[in-house]
């Protein structure tokens, strides 16, 4: 896992153009303030923000087809307070689709996009129940196992559809578990963040059912 490290120390890595680096900042400080009020992350997590959360959502960039980034479409299933994707979003890596069920998540996450002007929309509602529509990219952070997180996703997934997920230690045994009721090619990252965090970037999903 990366030591604690500030602010300073997440741009010297990030190595972003100086307005991306100003609505990132922008991010961080609605962070703070909105969190005195809303349970929006772990609260030990705080203070190392910038590598729990801010790096560790930038890291998925470089998985990420960065020609294409003005016609990318992402969805990002259980948004919370919007890792990995609104961070993403800053990067210019696409239309992000930023879904979440907890209204008061949704009012932050909006206050951001108004805030920063990046390219990204919330929808207010369970992913299952969403009206679906083509997407090149599924991203989510700790929101649910990966054989739950296929069936979310279900209505959005096509042939080309590439899915990013954010996991912990028990990766290989969600693996495992969603190959009983799935088909998919599947490519294991190091996690740059996070101490037995893995990324998985999966491809080629269908149902065996």
């Amino acid at each position: 896992m990366l030591p604690l490290f500030d602010e300073k120390a997440f741009f010297e890595k990030a190595n972003v153009p100086r307005e991306t680096k100003e609505n990132i900042c922008i991010y961080a400080s609605l962070l703070q303030k909105w969190q005195k009020k809303l349970n929006l992350v772990g609260e030990t997590t705080l203070p190392n923000m910038w590598a729990r959360h801010f790096y560790d959502s930038f890291q998925l960039k470089e998985l990420f087809d960065c020609r294409k980034a003005e016609n990318l479409r992402i969805l990002d299933i259980g948004s919370g307070a919007g890792f990995p994707g609104l961070l993403l979003s800053m990067l210019g890596l696409g239309e992000f689709h930023m879904v979440e069920s907890n209204g008061k998540k949704c009012t932050f996450m909006r206050q951001v996009i108004r805030e920063t002007g990046c390219n990204a929309v919330v929808h207010n509602e369970r992913v299952e129940m969403m009206t679906p529509f083509p997407v090149d990219y599924i991203v989510s952070r700790a929101c649910a196992p990966l054989d739950r997180l296929f069936d979310l996703g279900l209505n959005f997934i096509q042939p080309k559809t590439v899915c990013l997920f954010l996991k912990g230690q028990n990766a290989d045994k969600e693996i495992e578990e969603a190959r009983a009721n799935w088909c998919f090619k599947i490519e294991q990252h190091t996690s740059a963040a996070q101490e037995s965090g893995v990324i998985l970037r999966v491809s080629h999903i269908k149902a065996l059912r």
